[in-house]
């Protein structure tokens, strides 16, 4: 058992959970977001857990201790002190970098740029799973997709997704390979989503929560599209909007 916060494996966890880079490994809490990582086929280098532990949660170490995973018990207080949940549920496993490749027949594409609010992003990846996205780019403005708040958001979202971190050259390159239509989702500009046609090959693009989208956005979008919004609001939330824009795609494509 490791009872020292000192411990080398811990000291790892601590950072990546604090000071996460992209392209390091990432870590995922709890008993959900790790049975979510490994029944999507994803496999832990690192699995920590404590006494407290749910039975659930001790049936998924069993069957990781049999592929050859690094699994070690930790002291509760111990592992309290990796944890920023306040009822943490004494799980915890650190993933490679995920690397999910763009499905060749793609259809959707989110890109997302310059949003830098975790939970907002969390959120849309969510929703871009339960919709079926084929894959989602990130601009380098943005937050990173594997910090810990986000990891928490997107309640294994990231698992299921084909996700990326690229320059906007090479996104607009993967867009016309397809033909599709890059369309930007800004405030009273171009013609309203329900007038849009998004049965097509299209990618969305959702600018930042405080500045929108980037000058690059606006100047490499095809169209701009908006959201009606017949009240006194400025603008709506990153997530809400993503969601509201995804959902339209799915309504046309299933009329």
């Amino acid at each position: 058992m490791i009872t020292s916060s000192k411990n080398s494996k811990l000291q790892k966890v601590r950072a990546l959970l604090e000071h996460h880079k992209r392209g390091e490994p990432f870590v995922a809490e709890g008993v959900r977001l790790v049975e979510e990582g490994l029944s999507a086929g994803w496999q832990p280098e690192l699995m920590l857990y404590s006494a407290q532990i749910s039975e659930r949660g001790r049936t998924l170490i069993q069957n990781v201790v049999q592929t050859g995973t690094s699994v070690e018990e930790v002291d509760e207080r111990v592992f309290r002190s990796l944890t920023a949940t306040e009822n943490p549920q004494g799980l915890l496993a650190v993933f490679p970098p995920l690397s999910k490749p763009l499905p060749e027949n793609w259809s959707l594409l989110l890109i997302i740029d310059q949003l830098r609010d975790p939970g907002n992003l969390g959120t849309i990846l969510r929703t871009a799973h339960a919709v079926g996205v084929d894959g989602i780019f990130l601009t380098s403005g943005s937050v990173d997709p594997f910090s810990s708040k986000v990891i928490r958001a997107g309640m294994g979202a990231h698992f299921h997704l084909s996700l990326f971190t690229e320059n906007w050259d090479l996104i607009v390159s993967t867009c016309q390979q397809k033909h599709a239509r890059v369309l930007l989702a800004e405030t009273n500009c171009g013609d309203d989503l329900w007038s849009t046609n998004l049965r097509g090959p299209v990618a969305l693009v959702i600018g930042g929560e405080a500045e929108g989208a980037s000058e690059t956005a606006h100047k490499l979008a095809d169209a701009c599209i908006h959201i009606p919004m017949p009240g006194q609001s400025e603008s709506l939330n990153a997530a809400v909007a993503a969601a509201i824009l995804l959902f339209e795609v799915v309504r046309q494509r299933t009329e």
